[in-house]
């Protein structure tokens, strides 16, 4: 048998002098992902009822939750479903606008970088 490798047999040596760990002068810095926003609009098209089941079944609202946001998008013109990371906002806005073309509504739904 041959013995492929390059020099002396056992565990790599220690290249540290002691005085520190390998890899230790590696410093990490783990960055908070950015937030989006996920805003419903209002229009005139789409029921009030529409808009409370799209919270509850895709941003995972309680009734009192949906209804309340619900009236805020009514009353103001558009309202935050939730805040999540980019692709789980730009997922979740999909998912909203194809249940509303499915059902036959025009509910704008759009996504917008939290402020920070």
């Amino acid at each position: 048998m041959v013995d492929l490798r390059c020099g002396p047999p056992g565990p790599p040596p220690d290249k540290t002098d002691g005085k520190q760990s390998p890899g230790s002068d590696v410093k990490e810095r783990v960055e908070t992902p950015k937030m989006w926003r996920v805003l419903l609009h209002n229009d005139d098209y789409t029921t009030m009822e529409f808009v409370v089941e799209v919270l509850q079944e895709v941003f995972r609202k309680s009734m009192p939750e949906a209804t309340r946001i619900m009236l805020i998008v009514h009353r103001s013109g558009k309202g935050v479903a939730g805040v999540y990371t980019k692709e789980v906002a730009e997922t979740k806005a999909a998912a909203a606008t194809d249940r509303a073309r499915s059902a036959g509504y025009p509910l704008l739904v759009t996504t917008e970088r939290e402020p920070e």
